[in-house]
């Protein structure tokens, strides 16, 4: 009985003071975590040990999957890496029972400044490649927005930023994968060599082999991004300047917009300078004090409804720019840190901001898990730009979830799982939908359903990070798998070392 109270003590303190906990412990984990890795990360790629190591670590993978080819072959292959340790809010069950391989590739090994490349291994994070690069004059052409997000994740599942309606996902930007397949062997493949497989690997989410190296491409960076807000108070008008800035013939450089109800949001279009302009005041927005993004931009609202029609035009260090949403988690953590953006709050701990995504996991009680199920959506879905509106209807009436971001993307004609109707690529939009559900009726389950209906309807996508509903057949409906299938049957040992996608990422197989 003592036990039995304890723990549902526990729980409930848990739950109820979860910001204790995380103020207490997580943020100061998280910042010697921090610590260790920046140190580290520093460490390795000055002494350049990291390209010496990595044909080592690549050789213990071949071993680990060499010896599963000589055992029974009952169990199906993934990564070790503990799910706690993912961005994806949710944690696999599978992998307690697969053979687990162990996979510690975490370094960047070449930048190559002529040819305007980077190859790094698969678990180096964006904010981890954006350092090295920043000092370098040099950036990724689409930086994903999180510090933790991962290569590996990002071509395996996917990226989005709001460079993106210019190079397209994050898979469009690697040029070379190196990886080892079920049958032990190393392969690399581009557009030139082994161009199946090149095409194959986005998205299928670890199920065609172990992703152990990538080239990416580089472009040259500026110190600043010139940012101008445009607020609207009509989604009609708002869609329509989003739709085209996005599809001029000489756009922006970077195209964002934020949604804080169904009519009203903010466009914001960004261009690389190197000097500071007399239009804009300078707006560190990554200084550990600074007002969290999405709230200043809530201000830039707040005061054309007020009458205030200028352009605000600001200027913000290009980090800074990159990884603006990155203290707040977007806005996930109002909902644990209430007062997390109270400036008191922000000037004595927001240099800890933010807590390890890993380590929230990591804490998180049975309860919280549950709660998360009944009342709270954590989605991206992708579809064509010129169904944003009905897009937006849509997600209002089943999730009415508040703020909602927008990002542009292309998508290029080329073999994979992702459709375009015609010609050499599409302009798509995410949506991306992160909180707690206002609709009147909301069920998890019946009203994602129905979001998932409307997307496969409309020719769009699903990011494989969130909760999938859908069946099978429907998930196929989604994604073409003509290539990956192919890949899948001509693969030495391949249907026999790995699940299919949908095997790894519906909701059934998740906890």
């Amino acid at each position: 009985m003592t036990q039995v109270y304890t723990e549902g003590f526990a729980e409930y303190v848990l739950v109820e003071y979860r910001w204790v906990i995380v103020i207490s412990l997580l943020l100061p984990m998280s910042f010697l975590w921090k610590i260790w890795s920046a140190v580290r990360n520093y460490v390795v790629f000055k002494l350049n040990s990291a390209p010496k190591m990595h044909d080592k670590k690549v050789k213990k993978v071949q071993r680990q999957i060499k010896d599963w080819l000589a055992g029974d072959r009952q169990t199906k292959l993934c990564t070790s890496r503990p799910g706690w340790q993912t961005m994806s809010f949710r944690q696999p069950i599978y992998k307690k029972t697969f053979t687990n391989i162990d996979i510690n590739l975490v370094d960047v090994l070449e930048v190559d400044t002529k040819n305007l490349t980077v190859r790094c291994e698969p678990l180096v994070t964006m904010g981890q490649l954006s350092k090295t690069l920043e000092p370098l004059g040099l950036a990724l052409p689409v930086v994903p927005e999180l510090d933790q997000l991962t290569v590996g994740g990002l071509v395996m599942g996917t990226g989005v930023e709001t460079s993106s309606h210019i190079y397209g996902l994050f898979q469009h930007i690697c040029q070379q994968y190196e990886l080892v397949l079920a049958d032990g062997s190393v392969v690399t493949c581009s557009k030139n060599e082994n161009p199946d497989l090149f095409y194959a690997v986005p998205w299928s989410y670890g199920t065609l082999g172990f992703l152990t190296s990538v080239v990416i491409s580089l472009v040259p960076a500026k110190k600043f991004v010139r940012l101008e807000y445009h607020p609207f108070t009509s989604l009609s008008e708002l869609s329509t300047r989003f739709k085209q800035e996005s599809l001029k013939e000489k756009p922006h450089g970077f195209i964002e917009a934020l949604l804080f109800g169904k009519e009203t949001g903010v466009v914001m279009t960004g261009d690389m300078v190197d000097e500071l302009g007399t239009d804009g005041k300078m707006n560190p927005i990554g200084k550990w004090y600074s007002e969290w993004f999405f709230k200043q931009v809530m201000r830039h609202l707040n005061k054309f409804q007020q009458g205030n029609r200028n352009t605000v035009v600001e200027y913000i260090p290009l980090r800074h720019y990159y990884h603006r949403h990155t203290r707040s988690l977007f806005w996930e953590l109002q909902d644990i840190i209430s007062f997390g953006n109270n400036p008191i709050f922000r000037y004595l701990f927001g240099w800890l901001m933010p807590p390890e995504v890993s380590l929230l996991k990591l804490t998180q009680p049975e309860a919280v898990g549950k709660l998360y199920d009944r009342a709270h959506v954590i989605q991206d879905m992708l579809v064509p730009i010129d169904r944003l509106e009905s897009a937006i209807n849509c997600f209002h009436k089943e999730f009415e979830v508040y703020p909602i971001w927008l990002c542009s993307f292309k998508v290029f004609n080329v073999p994979g799982q992702l459709r375009v109707s015609s010609g050499d690529w599409q302009m798509f939009v995410d949506i991306g939908v992160y909180g707690v559900p206002k609709a009147k009726g909301f069920e998890t389950v019946p009203s994602t359903r129905r979001v998932e209906e409307f997307v496969i309807k409309n020719a769009g996508f699903q990011m494989l990070y969130a909760d999938t509903y859908t069946t099978s057949q429907e998930f196929r409906q989604m994604f073409d798998h003509t290539l990956y299938d192919k890949l899948r049957n001509s693969l030495s040992h391949c249907k026999e070392a790995f699940p299919e996608i949908y095997e790894k990422v519906n909701r059934s197989v998740r906890k």
